[in-house]
């Protein structure tokens, strides 16, 4: 059978070297075989991967007023939110210091909570565009504080498709991790595994493991996880293993790897954003049902570290690049369907 898509990437390669890692193209996609001759809206959409973007053509005219919108699913934690939230987006502030940089929260149930905790309105996606949109703001790059494309990224990616419409161009950056080193793309997971193991306490012996505790989801981006622990093994870090919260593998699926490797003293770590109430109770707590009491309940001796990973300054270079790669493409990046008000959609 005949391949009808090809591999090609779409826009300029960004060169800066960040942190120890180089950035690449920003924007990537499969180009169509010559024999598509009337490929679909559908079809030419589902082949664009990388950074995603979203041209207005009945808005080509306007002038570029351009923005910044972070997305994050957000914290009730204050201290850790200040720590990571907070703090990658003042850093991305000074990085691009002529960009309005806005932050929106995904959780309906934690914008609620902040508001009536602590008196400070944080505003949906949707209605952070309204708002961009109703101060003359043309152009939008959406980062969201992602750490693989799962659920989170998906409801990024819908938003940034709905402004369409409202904007002269919209761009969604990809999240923390991405590319798996895929043909002419980076090992994203490497990368952030490099940025981890800079704050992995110092393995004191042999029979000492550190467990990366993921968030975990029903997506299908659930699978990055199984990457993550190829990538550990490959990079010779062992007796790090990573599990998930709400995904596979679970606790219970580590526990015989401890086991067999002699592990007696554990260290967890979430590598969240922030280190919130997964980190704080279903990983450090004390109850019973805690990670941390099942297993010293197994015979472990357990630390924790409880510090998000947007506390970890390469983390925060490499969510300044994700930034970088999606305000390039304000400029650069071309919609593979481009949005006109009659319905008529071409290729550029």
């Amino acid at each position: 059978m005949k391949m009808s898509l090809r591999r090609y990437v779409v826009a300029g390669l960004c060169a800066l070297a960040l942190a120890g890692f180089t950035g690449v193209g920003a924007q990537a996609a499969y180009e169509l075989s010559d024999e598509v001759k009337n490929p679909t809206t559908a079809l030419l959409g589902a082949s664009e991967i990388g950074v995603r973007v979203y041209e207005n053509t009945a808005m080509q005219n306007m002038p570029n007023k351009d923005a910044v919108l972070i997305t994050s699913f957000g914290t009730t934690f204050k201290d850790t939110r200040e720590k990571t939230i907070d703090a990658v987006m003042k850093k991305i502030k000074h990085a691009f210091p002529g960009k309005e940089v806005r932050i929106a929260f995904t959780s309906h149930i934690i914008i609620d909570r902040v508001k009536e905790n602590e008196g400070i309105q944080y505003l949906t996606p949707e209605q952070a565009l309204d708002q961009l949109k109703a101060e003359g703001y043309t152009r939008v790059a959406i980062v969201n504080f992602n750490i693989v494309p799962g659920i989170e990224y998906e409801y990024a990616r819908l938003v940034a498709q709905s402004a369409q419409k409202s904007f002269k161009k919209v761009t969604l950056a990809t999240p923390l991790m991405y590319y798996m080193g895929q043909e002419d793309q980076p090992d994203q997971v490497v990368d952030f595994l490099e940025a981890v193991k800079m704050q992995l306490p110092k393995m004191r012996k042999a029979d000492h493991a550190v467990l990366l505790m993921a968030h975990g989801t029903p997506h299908p981006a659930n699978a990055y996880y199984a990457v993550i622990q190829d990538r550990l093994e490959d990079l010779g870090m062992d007796n790090v293993f990573v599990y998930s919260v709400e995904g596979r593998p679970h606790l219970e699926d580590v526990l015989p790897k401890l086991a067999a490797n002699g592990i007696h003293d554990v260290t967890l770590m979430p590598i969240m954003m922030v280190a919130g109430d997964h980190a704080n109770n279903d990983m450090a707590g004390d109850e019973e049902d805690s990670h941390k009491s099942i297993l010293e309940a197994a015979g472990y001796h357990v630390d924790a570290y409880l510090h998000g990973l947007g506390e970890n300054a390469m983390v925060q270079d490499l969510f300044v690049e994700r930034t970088r790669e999606a305000l390039d493409s304000l400029d650069n990046g071309k919609a593979l369907v481009p949005y006109t008000p009659h319905g008529m959609h071409m290729r550029k």
